[in-house]
């Protein structure tokens, strides 16, 4: 009797310590999310240092330290068109230290790409929220003697073969490129070029003659008259470039792409901790001081939250599955 009474103790014992254990680990969990952030938080940018994506992201980071407490590092990761950092970040530890941004259209272009073979797909992240819309731009030399402005640049190319920068197949810059064949009837030829700063190079350098890109990477250019920005690819002129027309303000169809930027984790993450992050990201894109700081190197801040800025990537992987026969695919 005294043994079975042992052992009747004894299993109560256990279980005891085993409920406390359990006990224990769930509070731990817990205190992982309320007391989250409490180190430097690392956001990817899949493409080079100083290109528009990197810009804009330095622009928000004194931000959101601000907010979340804790040093916020830039990590450049450029390559494969934007999947080197765009896997990086898929594939990086569920903890709320590694997030980073995605740009569509691209990552919507290398889901539908059948060349790509990618990885991942949208289910693998966690959508914190879009920062930036920012419109398309073609731009060309202050000194070109073929062409001065958009309506002498499409005549031009009507007849003769005119290079353009690119950064991706089906990127927001080579997709500008085909929509302005298809329409206008011009004969641009993309050259692709592994992110922004090389791009820009070869423009400013005299190897490629438009540069394809967007107004926050070069309205810079444009205001020390490095480059002439001759038209905006969107329904409504830029704010920062009152005098250039839009593509349909030029006397053509009406041409739009824009480049979105926003954050995401991987997926996994704590709800409480991306609920901290997406309020940290709202509040410093809406911040006064950041909006003005963003207006001085001419991009647009354009805050969604979370589920608005998925939908959005969902709705541009729609439309380039509707681009295919333009691409080839």
């Amino acid at each position: 009797m005294k043994k079975k009474i042992g052992f009747i103790l004894a299993g109560l014992f256990l279980f005891a310590i085993l409920a406390g254990c359990a006990s224990s680990s769930s509070s731990d969990t817990g205190a992982e999310s309320s007391d989250y952030p409490k180190k430097p938080i690392s956001i990817i940018v899949s493409y080079d240092a100083g290109g528009g994506t990197d810009t804009t992201a330095r622009t928000l980071q004194p931000y959101l330290e601000d907010e979340l407490g804790v040093a916020v590092n830039i990590i450049n990761q450029p390559g494969g068109g934007g999947w080197v950092g765009w896997n990086e970040i898929a594939n990086a530890k569920p903890d709320g230290y590694t997030i980073g941004f995605l740009n569509s259209p691209n990552i919507a272009s290398g889901l539908v790409n059948p060349t790509m073979e990618t990885q991942v797909t949208l289910d693998d992240y966690t959508f914190i929220g879009n920062h930036v819309a920012d419109p398309g731009v073609v731009a060309i030399r202050v000194d070109d003697e073929r062409f001065s402005d958009f309506n002498e640049l499409i005549e031009y190319a009507k007849e003769h073969e005119v290079t353009t920068t690119a950064t991706g197949i089906a990127g927001d810059d080579h997709l500008v490129t085909l929509k302005l064949n298809e329409e206008l009837g011009t004969k641009f030829k993309a050259v692709q070029f592994e992110g922004t700063s090389k791009s820009r190079a070869a423009f400013l350098g005299g190897h490629v003659d438009v540069l394809i890109s967007s107004v926050g990477e070069a309205y810079p250019m444009h205001q020390e008259k490095q480059l002439k920005i001759a038209a905006v690819t969107a329904a409504e002129k830029s704010p920062y470039l009152p005098d250039v027309p839009t593509v349909e303000e030029a006397g053509y169809g009406e041409i739009i792409q824009q480049s979105t930027r926003g954050l995401v984790a991987p997926a996994d993450v704590d709800p409480e901790m991306i609920e901290k992050l997406e309020s940290a990201l709202e509040k410093s894109v809406n911040n006064p001081d950041h909006i003005e700081d963003m207006k001085k190197i001419g991009t647009q801040a354009s805050y969604m939250d979370g589920e608005t800025y998925k939908a959005l990537l969902e709705k541009d992987q729609t439309d380039i599955e509707s681009l295919k026969p333009l691409l080839g695919w």
